[in-house]
């Protein structure tokens, strides 16, 4: 997957096919071409690092009911997403979007609060802050060089901010871990003792022959079982998903390599409104097109929420990582390679196509008061759709959510609506449409990959 590249200007001739706006207008405002110094491990990969990854990221052995994977909601079949609004998490059956709730004692207590992110690009030195809240990040002089909701009970030795994002999946009850009294991990990880659930799936990946021969294939600290840690997975996790999922050859980035036919008219037409009148730039910006910081969008708040607000079903966002109350209903901007790929949208998945959340953008406030309830992909329980649109739903809350928007309403036609949807479908990376060679025949568990 690694790859060089020679970073050149544009061309002139690329610039001049795009007549809509002026070249001076908007062609500062592209980003520089990304290259193999873009990411992490810019020399040969660790191979048999990379190797243990992917084995703990396909494996259920890390929930505490050993039956989902970080490849659940994160999967080669989805794009590295889920397909859905929000994710049917541990307890639930299925993938994708023919995921369902589970069964019986087995089913799932709540949905996944917030939309599966996809895992495109995240080993980028630009990625400095995780989750749709942003509530782990690196931070020099925090615990263990990393600002986590762990505190100063955050271990060291943690390789970046995507390893230490890694840590934390595991931690939670609709995620990964299960409910307080279903099993050893969910209940450490339900009383606040991180460590001990990290320890907890450490003993068990210790227990199992074929992930000790992995760990000390890929960690020369490692003489025996008793020397692997969660660290150690999460680190492998991370270095598994850096190098698998870069993403950074689509047509957009031939472009900026200097190929002026990389990309169609309409494309470039589209490129031109994003990073001139449509001022899409202003927050996606940078080498993959987000700003890494967090704005107010007046998003629809669907699903189980947070919480926070009305019976505890909004979710407050940023304010959640700060305790500062003009962060509320803040959300971090998300990259945008292979962007149609990764549907829905926002940080509830509130959107199911894209020009949906392109339209919602241009006027937010009118799209949350106009927004579409049947279009939000939710496996259905009675029980669950009865709070799922309880936010939306409420004139207070959703007049809340509007007046922190921070968005000025862009006005464009419909033809630049669909050549800026045909710019951002210029971002996808053809090597990412299939990815079906991701997914291994077997992990050392021995548990099974489906469902």
């Amino acid at each position: 997957m690694k790859r060089s590249y020679l970073a050149t200007g544009l061309l002139a001739a690329c610039i001049t096919t795009t007549p809509l706006v002026a070249v001076a207008a908007w062609q500062d405002n592209l980003p520089a071409a990304l290259t193999d110094a873009d990411f992490y491990d810019m020399g040969a990969p660790d191979a048999a690092k990379v190797a243990l990854g992917s084995a703990l990221f396909w494996d259920k052995i890390l929930s505490g009911n050993q039956n989902i994977s970080c490849a659940t909601c994160h999967h080669a079949l989805t794009d590295t997403g889920d397909g859905l609004a929000l994710p049917v998490g541990e307890g639930g059956r299925g993938l994708g979007v023919g995921r369902n709730t589970g069964k019986g004692a087995n089913a799932i207590h709540e949905r996944v609060p917030r939309n599966a992110p996809p895992v495109w690009n995240l080993g980028a030195l630009s990625i400095t802050r995780m989750f749709h809240d942003g509530r782990v990040a690196a931070r020099p002089n925090a615990p263990g060089k990393f600002r986590t909701p762990a505190g100063s009970a955050f271990p060291s030795g943690i390789d970046n901010v995507l390893a230490a994002q890694a840590m934390f999946p595991v931690t939670s009850a609709t995620e990964m871990a299960g409910q307080a009294g279903e099993n050893a991990q969910a209940d450490a990880a339900a009383g606040g003792d991180l460590p001990a659930t990290w320890t907890i799936i450490a003993d068990r990946l210790r227990a199992i022959p074929e992930y000790v021969t992995l760990f000390q294939a890929a960690y020369p600290d490692i003489s025996s079982a008793a020397d692997i840690t969660f660290v150690h997975a999460a680190n492998a996790i991370a270095a598994y998903e850096a190098e698998e999922f870069r993403a950074d050859n689509s047509p957009f980035d031939k472009y900026l390599r200097g190929n002026p036919n990389a990309m169609s008219v309409q494309q470039k037409r589209g490129m031109a409104i994003f990073y001139g009148e449509g001022r899409c730039y202003v927050c996606h910006s940078g080498p993959l097109q987000t700003d890494m910081r967090f704005h107010a969008i007046a998003m629809p708040q669907i699903g189980p929420g947070k919480g926070d607000g009305l019976n505890g079903h909004d979710d407050f966002g940023r304010e959640k990582v700060t305790g500062n109350i003009n962060h509320r209903y803040r959300f971090r901007t998300p990259p945008l390679r292979n962007i149609a790929l990764t549907a829905p949208y926002g940080h509830d998945g509130a959107y199911d196509t894209l020009e949906a959340v392109v339209r919602h953008h241009l006027s937010p406030v009118d799209a949350l008061e106009n927004y579409d309830t049947s279009q939000a992909r939710l496996p259905s329980r009675s029980d669950l759709d009865a709070i799922d649109f309880e936010v939306y739903n409420d004139a207070g809350s959703r007049a809340a959510i509007a007046m922190s928007n921070e968005l000025a309403p862009v006005s464009l036609t419909d033809h630049q609506v669909r050549l800026l949807v045909a710019f951002l479908r210029a971002l996808t990376d053809p090597d990412s449409v299939d990815i079906r060679h991701t997914m291994p025949s077997r992990v050392p568990s021995g548990l099974t990959l489906a469902d």
